[in-house]
């Protein structure tokens, strides 16, 4: 049996008609990039400063 090809993009565009995509590009998507990266942030700097004080 033949599987179908599949072309799965990183970021689909509002006006694409595309079923194949990780993320969109809407309000959603970038609230929780946002919310996702101050975290990392926040946890590199408290790792550091324990690392600095300790």
């Amino acid at each position: 049996m033949k599987q179908g090809e599949e072309k799965t993009q990183f970021v689909k565009e509002e006006e694409e008609k595309t079923r194949h995509y990780i993320f969109q590009k809407n309000s959603k998507t970038k609230l929780g990039f946002y919310f996702t990266l101050a975290v990392l942030v926040l946890l590199i700097i408290g790792v550091a400063v324990s690392g600095i004080l300790f």
